[in-house]
């Protein structure tokens, strides 16, 4: 939010420099970026002077210009060639001197010496929208005949140069979301500093009413979307340009003046953080307002001409027979101010916080008011502040205050009952603070003491504190005014020895894996855990009765938690492809979440959803491409499989003790499951089916793996590095060329063998394979190699062709291999 430093200073008195007040806003947690230095007039109007005509003759060579001498009050009196059609002898008017840069919008020149049709000019007398100050050009300006002679320019209309600070507001601080707000807390800042500093509010001891007669009333609020409605009518206004010091101060924070109502009711809000809302009372039909909500399906136009469709959850600002307003988000078209309005009706209210953040939300609006209805507002002051604004519009487009202030309050909100206690405040700050420097720091924060004892305070909170709830909230006050920095470090540090946790040890883990990964082409992407439901609509490998739904999505297309890491990276192909970025190597970690019905304990809130921290891998495309040495070469399910491995690998785990198992489903036209010896499932890559893809609008092929994360870490955990010899014996390579049935895979060769011969074979790799002509129709012929070895002694030909015999026996007798 944008802080003007002149603006603050009508708050609060203080003698810092921008620079200053930024570190010390920054230093009490109003964290404060870029400061700006901003001129109200661009070039501030430097070099221009107040000037007196002397003499005025016609151009002997023109027919509207005119040669003039002008005095500015200093040395010979200038000779200035004019055009303007009003210029004569005795004027007071505004002279821009050789040298002075004149700006008119983006573009810039500069005043120079010239001859114009033959005449010498050392100047120009200017008109309004020459130097910044009006959009006049019908003529030069003319001051009023008192003026002195050779003032400044930037005097004589008062020109000051301003500070923008540009504040980051976090979440919870919506009483910081004005220039009181801010000066709030500057002013306890300065207090705990030693500094005489008192915060000054706009008086509104002038308020009264001006008319008794009858005027809109406020016949009914919905108790549960609106917490306060207060409002009053104002007729007789007269709706035109704002005056310059409050345009001033808007332009200054980065709004745009629309008219005199509607810069009041922005100056308030970014004066005192209140939203207001002018209706022009003529369009308020039946002459009554009534806050509820319209049935389902209502037709509604908001101010930007969009026509939408409300719920029965949407809060409205009503006439007796139709919506007017989006309560606390956005204004109608019909109800509004314009140039033709002379009686208006005035809003000040304090709405639901979830009502509005719901409404924003589901119409995708964000407003100024609905960025701070959304995050609580104190109903205490709806009163003040509609006081505040009928006197300024009062003042500014006159009119009279009709009829009695509309006020509904149901359940008035007290402040808050918070206790805590002195030996906590020191625990938690790390020092120990006085007592008397303690509650002084809660009297700067208009935190009211109730009752004190040796041990504790109880104290009530000011309800405009909308987050201070807790004695750890009270305890961060204390702390933000105290001053961080005056919390010492000492020059000795109280240790404890450290050591390694689970979840340290699976970070450094998925660190080492990230880096693999992307060692090898990979690029990491986070998606959101929130996703919609119609992704998991007819599926069984992830059925949409197991998802994690929300209770108030922010819209359909996030109304439930992802079971699977799948959809998440299908956007981000989608994505890419869509941007000709078609050769893909994904990779993501994150959480994913499951609901077993079944499970649900009513002793145990969570006891029926899982949490399971997976790797999801995704490529697509080619994997070699444009290269002089290479032919381009597509991406494969094998190519996948060599990264699942890697990382298996580069884990410590033993693959070959592991157990794969093809399959298909709804997600995999083919696929493999990795398991544990034990049975557990370490997670499953494959080829994902065209259904999907067609779904997520990807024509191109795509392969993806996901693991669990979290049942690695159980094995990795388990896992010991173990040193050993390199083996003095070497190993011993057998071939074989197998004839095998096309149903029969590698793993089952793999694993026949094993069996045949668990200590001495230490490895079996598939070198070729072959299917085609000249084999037996439903054959197909692997080459495999056997790697024998005893590490303890030298085996001899007759104890290897015996273990190469038990092999080829139980491969032929188990899955029906010939030798070729």
């Amino acid at each position: 939010m944008n802080i003007s430093y002149n603006w603050l200073k009508e708050y609060v008195s203080f003698d810092m420099t921008a620079g200053e007040l930024s570190s010390a806003l920054t230093s009490i947690g109003l964290e404060t970026g870029k400061v700006e230095k901003i001129q109200t007039v661009k070039g501030g109007l430097e070099r221009l002077v107040t000037g007196e005509v002397l003499t005025c003759t016609a151009h002997p060579d023109s027919d509207h210009l005119h040669v003039t001498t002008v005095n500015i009050g200093e040395g010979e009196p200038l000779q200035i060639v004019c055009g303007a059609p009003n210029v004569s002898q005795g004027q007071k008017v505004i002279v821009a001197t050789i040298g002075t840069t004149l700006y008119n919008g983006d573009n810039e020149f500069k005043i120079k010496r010239s001859k114009i049709r033959g005449v010498e000019s050392f100047g120009m007398i200017c008109a309004e929208d020459e130097i910044g100050i009006g959009n006049d050009h019908s003529g030069i300006i003319v001051l009023p005949a008192d003026t002195k002679v050779g003032m400044l320019a930037k005097d004589y209309y008062k020109i000051e140069d301003d500070y923008v600070l540009e504040v980051d507001i976090t979440p919870n601080r919506v009483d910081a979301t004005s220039h009181i707000g801010v000066a709030r807390d500057l002013t306890a800042f300065l207090k705990q500093n030693g500094k005489e500093a008192n915060l000054k509010f706009p008086a509104i001891e002038g308020f009264k009413i001006d008319d008794d007669s009858q005027a809109i009333t406020v016949e009914k609020i919905n108790h549960d979307g609106c917490i306060r409605y207060s409002g009053v009518t104002i007729k007789g206004v007269t709706v035109k340009e704002s005056p310059d010091w409050i345009k001033k101060r808007l332009i200054a924070i980065g709004l745009r003046p629309i008219n005199n109502i509607v810069d009041i009711t922005n100056y308030i809000l970014y004066e005192i953080g209140q939203p207001l809302h002018a209706f022009d009372a003529d369009k308020i039909k039946g002459n009554k307002v009534i806050v509820d909500t319209m049935p389902e399906g209502t037709r509604f136009v908001t101010l930007d001409g969009v026509e939408r469709t409300l719920t029965k959850q949407d809060l409205m600002i009503c006439s007796e027979r139709e919506p007017m307003c989006i309560g606390g988000v956005f204004g109608g078209l019909g109800s509004g101010v314009t140039e033709n309005t002379t009686n208006i009706f005035l809003e000040s209210a304090c709405f639901n916080p979830s009502w509005i953040r719901k409404t924003a939300r589901r119409f995708g609006l964000s407003t100024d008011a609905s960025f701070r209805f959304e995050r609580g507002l104190d109903p205490n002051q709806t009163i003040f502040v509609l006081k505040r604004a009928a006197l300024l519009i009062q003042e500014i487009a006159g009119g009279k205050i009709t009829g009695d202030i509309q006020d509904i309050y149901p359940n008035k909100i007290e402040p808050f009952n918070v206790d805590v206690t002195f030996s906590k405040i020191n625990s938690l700050i790390g020092k120990e603070i006085s007592a008397k420097k303690i509650k002084d720091i809660l009297n700067f924060l208009d935190v009211e003491i109730v009752m004190e004892t040796k041990e504790s305070l109880s104290l009530k909170v000011p309800v405009y504190r909308y987050d201070v709830r807790r004695d750890v909230d009270v305890i961060e006050e204390i702390l933000r005014i105290y001053g961080y920095n005056n919390v010492e470090i000492y020059d000795h540090v109280n240790s404890t020895l450290g050591y390694q946790t689970l979840t340290d040890k699976s970070y450094k883990l998925e660190n080492i894996i990230s880096e693999q990964l992307c060692g090898e082409g990979f690029n990491e992407v986070l998606n959101n855990s929130l996703t919609k439901s119609a992704y998991y609509e007819g599926l069984s490998s992830f059925p949409a009765v197991k998802c994690v739904t929300l209770m108030n999505p922010l819209s359909n297309d996030l109304n439930v938690m992802r079971q699977t890491l799948l959809f998440g990276g299908l956007q981000n192909v989608e994505f890419n492809i869509k941007h000709k970025n078609k050769n893909i190597h994904f990779f993501e970690f994150g959480n994913c979440y499951t609901l077993n019905k079944e499970k649900k304990d009513e002793a145990t809130a969570v006891s029926a959803y899982r949490e399971d921290y997976k790797l999801g891998l995704w490529i697509s495309g080619n994997k070699i491409e444009n290269n002089w040495m290479h032919v381009n070469e597509k991406t494969s399910i094998y190519e996948l499989k060599a990264y699942v491995e890697n990382i298996l690998i580069r884990l410590g785990l033993n693959i070959e003790k592991l157990v794969y198992t093809d399959f298909s489903n709804d997600i995999f036209v083919s696929g493999m499951k990795i398991a544990l010896p034990t049975g557990r499932n370490l997670g499953e890559y494959g080829i994902i089916n065209r259904k999907i893809l067609k779904m997520m609008d990807i024509d191109n092929e795509v392969y993806f793996a996901e693991l669990s994360w979290n049942a690695l870490m159980k094995d990795v955990f388990k896992l010991w590095i173990k040193y050993r010899d390199i083996p003095k014996i070497p190993e011993i390579k057998r071939d074989l060329a197998l004839l095998i049935n096309n149903e029969v895979k590698f793993a089952d060769i793999k694993k026949t063998a094993l069996e045949s011969e668990s200590k001495l074979l230490k490895n079996i790799v598939l070198f070729d394979v072959y299917e085609g002509k000249n084999l037996p129709e439903g054959k197909k012929s692997y080459a495999v190699s056997f790697y024998i070895q005893d590490e303890e002694k030298t085996l001899n030909d007759k104890q290897i062709d015996n273990i190469m015999q038990k092999i080829q026996k139980n491969l032929r007798d188990k899955l029906g291999a010939s030798i070729r």
